[in-house]
């Protein structure tokens, strides 16, 4: 970080700012701690123009993103739930078109940190884990990951890195914290004693969803120069003198499939944690999983799930969908989860937005990514 720090730069070239939003309330309060510790050292003997920007309650970086000024980088330091209101706030500027652009980085600080698994190695040692993901920031490789638009009927759209849950898992991992006094055998209980509750648990709804959508070639970073002024007039000319262009043709219509599902549990989830850098079709996994689920499989697979909350077991159906929409029954309670937040259960329209931010990632994790698809 210091060696970074100390190349020289040219004096017209003004220095790199940098916006950290800081959750401190992450990690059972200590993220803050964690991040000056950690995290801030190396960011400023890099030589950034680092701005910190501390969250006191919950929603507040989604009302700073839309007062946030011209920066070069964002960096997100927290869990999930900080991960979701910035990139939320930043998707619901006028503007964000061009902000969308802007690199962004994730220093783990919070209790469910998803996306480390995609940027950086596994690590046990939590301060190593936090210098690797600041770092990483530094040394300038990203990769670009999709994110689900999630709109309702009457609010402004939710967006989302990792994917939306509903159903009795989801319900069952929330109150696994209230049996702290269990030890590890917390989450067992929570999903044990929620089996007491009416069996099987059903979660009925209406699917319609269209199919992956072809990826388009990546546009180049650097855009190409300006022609000479000859070159340009002559293609004003010959745009003037040619003829008139035929109508475009009409849009195909959307062939939308429809589904009447009845499930324990259903997720639809982006493909970053399996994220795969040359593939030519863009789209989000929706898992629907079989109702008919035993008290026992119910406690064993709710262990796993809390590992990896959007694994599809056995006996599920899987679709492949670049759009979707999830008609809830008149009168359904409970809760979604998006992005390990939770958000009041209603209709909505979840839409695929493919590569649509760039996140820094550690150059061991994008060399990894690359080999896999050369193989």
């Amino acid at each position: 970080s210091q060696a970074f720090g100390d190349q020289l730069m040219p004096a017209t070239m003004p220095l790199k700012k940098a916006t950290v939003f800081l959750n401190p309330a992450a990690c059972k309060g200590k993220a803050g701690n964690l991040f000056e510790k950690n995290a801030a050292p190396i960011l400023h003997l890099s030589g950034l123009d680092v701005t910190v920007v501390k969250t006191d309650y919950e929603g507040q970086a989604k009302k700073l993103l839309e007062l946030m000024e011209n920066t070069d980088l964002i960096i997100i330091a927290g869990g999930d739930g900080t991960v979701q209101e910035v990139i939320t706030g930043l998707l619901r500027r006028a503007d964000e078109a061009a902000f969308s652009k802007i690199p962004i980085g994730f220093i783990p600080l919070g209790k469910t940190c998803t996306l480390s698994h995609t940027l950086y190695p596994e690590s046990t040692n939590q301060v190593q884990h936090i210098t690797n993901a600041t770092l990483a920031i530094l040394k300038g490789e990203t990769v670009p990951l999709d994110v689900l638009q999630i709109k309702g009927e009457k609010e402004q759209p939710v967006f989302a890195v990792s994917g939306l849950r509903w159903g009795s898992y989801r319900d069952a991992e929330v109150k696994v914290s209230k049996y702290w006094y269990l030890g590890p055998l917390k989450t067992k209980a929570a999903h044990f004693f929620s089996t007491f509750k009416e069996w099987p648990q059903k979660h009925q709804a209406a699917l319609l969803y269209l199919g992956p959508t072809e990826r388009p070639p990546e546009e180049p970073e650097e855009k190409p120069c300006r022609p000479p002024l000859y070159v340009r007039l002559y293609r004003r000319l010959r745009s003037y003198w040619s003829p008139p262009k035929a109508l475009p043709q009409e849009v195909a219509p959307e062939d939308w499939e429809e589904l009447k599902l009845s499930t324990i549990e259903l997720s639809i989830a982006t493909r970053n944690r399996q994220l795969d850098l040359t593939r030519t079709e863009d789209f989000m996994d929706i898992c629907i999983e079989a109702e008919s689920v035993s008290k026992g499989q119910f406690v064993h697979r709710g262990s796993q799930k809390m590992r990896d909350p959007h694994k599809c077991p056995e006996g599920s159906q899987c679709i492949q969908a670049s759009r979707c929409i999830l008609q809830l029954p008149e009168g359904t309670e409970g809760s979604f989860g998006i992005d390990n937040e939770e958000y009041e259960a209603m209709p909505v329209e979840v839409k695929l937005l493919p590569r649509k931010l760039r996140f820094f990632c550690d150059p061991r994790m994008r060399e990894q990514l690359l080999q896999a698809a050369v193989q």
